[in-house]
C-alpha cells in the first residue's frame, strides 16, 4: 500500500488542480512524451510509495537515467507512441481465421470493401513495428549498461517480451504487402495482443521516470537520504517549486520534538511554508528530487493537510462544522496507528477566541504524545505559547515583519520562538480602509 492522500489534501497541495489557470503540480512535472507515460505519471502521483525499498528503487532509476540520459532520447517518439497506442484500442475489423485460404479471401474482401479500415490497419502495423524495432535497438544499448532500481527490472522484462518466438519474428522491415500487413495485425491485435500491451506500458512507465528525472535536474533538485527509525524530516534550504523568487527555509521534526507550533502576522509565510514543507514531503514518497539543499525523512504512511476549507451552504456545514470534520478526519487517521504527517493551518477560525484557544491547546497536547507521527500547527493564537514552554515535543517557529517603515515588509524567514506581532489594523490602514470609511462621513 502506498502513501494515503485524501482529495483534500491533494487540492490543499494542488497536486492535479491549481484551482486557477495556473499549472498545478502534475503540470509542473509532466515532461511525458506520450498519451500513456503521462497516465503513467498521474497515477505515480495519485499513489506515492511509502515503502522505503520502492522509494529507493525510483531514487536508483533516476539516478541512472540522468547518467545515461541520451540513451533513452532514443526512444520511441511521442508521435510514434501515441500512434501505436491509438491503433491498440482503434476499433476495426479482425482476422481470426487461421488457415491460409479462409485468411486469403477473407483479407481480399477487406481491402476490397473496407479499404479505409485498411489503410488504419497497414499504418497501425508499421508503427507497431517502428515501436517494436527503435525498442530492440535501446534495449541493445541500454543493458549492458546495467540498469539500476525500477529500471532493471523493466529493462528485463522488455528484453523477456521481445523474446517470445511470435515477436522475435517481427521483421525490421515495414510490411507493405496486403498478407503480411493482415497476418502482422493478427499478431499484434490478436495473438500476441497482451505482450504488445505490456511493451507499451513499460514504455510509459520509463516516459514517467524520465519526466521526473529532467524535473529533478532541470530544477537543480537534491534526491532525498531515507532514514530508519520512526517519523522524522529534516531539510535545509527547502521552498515551494511554484514560486519565482522563493525564500528558502528549513524544518526539523523528529520524536523529540514531533509538534511544531508556528505563529507570526498574515502574509508573513506561514501557509507558503506548510505547503512548501508538505510539497516536498510528497515529491520525496514519489522517490524523486525535491527542492531543497538536503532532505532527509522517515516515510510516512499518511500525509494529510487541513489548508483550504470552506462551509457547504447546501449540506448544512458551517466552516467551523467544517473544520471539525477536517480535524476528525486527521484524529481518525492517527487512531489506526498509522504513521502520519498531519499539517493544520489556522484550524479553529470558526469560532470564538475562548473555544479557539482552548480547541487548540487540547489538539496540540494529544498530538505531542502521538508517537511516530509529525505535527505542523500554525495560529494566530499567540496566547497558547505560555501553556505549550513546557511541552518539550513542541517545538515553537515564528515568521515576523519589519513594522519600522512607512509599509510592512516580510523576510519570509522562519525564526525560534513565538510571534507577538499583531498586524491587523497595520494592514487595514495602510490599505487605506480607514480613509475610505471615514470619507465625506
Amino acid at each position: 500500500m502506498g502513501l494515503v492522500i485524501d482529495a483534500h489534501t491533494l487540492g490543499d497541495l494542488e497536486i492535479f488542480d491549481s484551482g486557477t489557470d495556473d499549472p498545478s503540480l502534475f503540470d509542473f512535472c509532466n515532461g511525458t512524451r506520450s498519451d500513456g507515460g503521462a497516465r503513467a505519471l498521474r497515477r505515480r502521483m495519485e499513489q506515492p510509495w511509502s515503502s522505503a525499498d520502492d522509494i529507493l528503487g525510483t531514487q536508483a532509476a533516476i539516478r541512472f537515467i540522468l547518467v545515461h540520459r541520451q540513451v533513452f532520447e532514443e526512444l520511441p517518439s511521442s508521435y510514434l507512441m501515441n500512434r501505436a497506442d491509438h491503433y491498440r484500442q482503434e476499433v476495426l475489423p479482425m482476422i481470426e481465421a487461421k488457415g491460409s485460404l479462409e485468411f486469403g479471401l477473407t483479407a481480399l474482401s477487406l481491402w476490397a470493401n473496407q479499404r479505409s479500415h485498411y489503410t488504419s490497419m497497414l499504418l497501425g502495423v508499421q508503427v507497431t513495428q517502428r515501436f517494436i524495432r527503435i525498442l530492440r535497438s535501446v534495449l541493445r544499448e541500454l543493458t549492458p549498461l546495467n540498469p539500476q532500481g525500477e529500471l532493471k527490472k523493466m529493462v528485463a522484462d522488455m528484453n523477456a517480451l521481445l523474446e517470445r518466438d511470435a515477436i522475435k519474428g517481427v521483421p525490421d522491415q515495414e510490411a507493405k504487402l496486403l498478407w503480411k500487413v493482415l497476418r502482422l495485425d493478427q499478431l499484434f491485435r490478436l495473438y500476441e495482443k497482451n505482450t504488445i500491451v505490456q511493451l507499451q506500458q513499460l514504455v510509459f512507465e520509463m516516459d514517467a521516470l524520465i519526466a521526473m528525472a529532467d524535473v529533478t535536474r532541470d530544477k537543480g533538485y537534491s534526491l532525498p537520504e531515507l532514514l530508519s527509525g520512526p517519523m522524522a524530516v529534516d531539510a535545509e534550504g527547502l521552498t515551494h517549486p511554484f514560486l519565482d523568487e522563493p525564500v528558502a527555509n528549513s524544518v526539523h521534526l523528529d520524536q523529540e520534538r514531533r509538534v511544531m507550533f508556528i505563529t507570526g502576522p498574515n502574509m508573513a509565510g506561514k501557509t507558503t511554508y506548510l505547503r512548501a514543507v508538505a510539497t516536498a514531503f510528497f515529491l520525496a514518497h514519489l522517490g524523486m528530487g525535491v527542492p531543497a539543499t538536503n532532505f532527509r525523512f522517515v516515510p510516512a504512511e499518511r500525509l494529510t493537510t487541513s489548508i483550504n476549507l470552506a462551509d457547504d451552504l447546501r449540506a448544512g456545514i458551517s466552516y467551523f462544522r467544517a473544520e471539525a470534520l477536517r480535524v476528525k478526519s486527521i484524529a481518525e487517521a492517527i487512531g489506526t496507528g498509522e504513521k502520519v504527517f498531519a499539517l493544520m493551518d489556522e484550524p479553529f477560525k470558526g469560532t470564538n477566541v475562548k473555544d479557539a484557544l482552548d480547541a487548540s491547546l487540547a489538539i496540540l497536547f494529544r498530538f505531542s504524545k502521538r508517537e511516530d507521527c509529525l505535527f505542523m500547527f500554525s495560529s494566530h493564537l499567540i496566547e497558547l505559547h505560555e501553556q505549550l514552554t513546557d511541552t518539550a515535543s513542541i517545538d515553537c517557529r515564528f515568521f515576523e515583519a519589519d513594522d519600522t517603515g512607512e509599509k510592512l515588509r516580510f523576510d519570509y524567514k522562519l525564526k525560534a520562538g513565538v510571534s507577538s506581532q499583531r498586524l491587523g489594523m497595520r494592514v487595514l490602514a495602510q490599505e487605506g480602509v480607514f480613509d475610505l470609511l471615514d470619507k465625506n462621513s
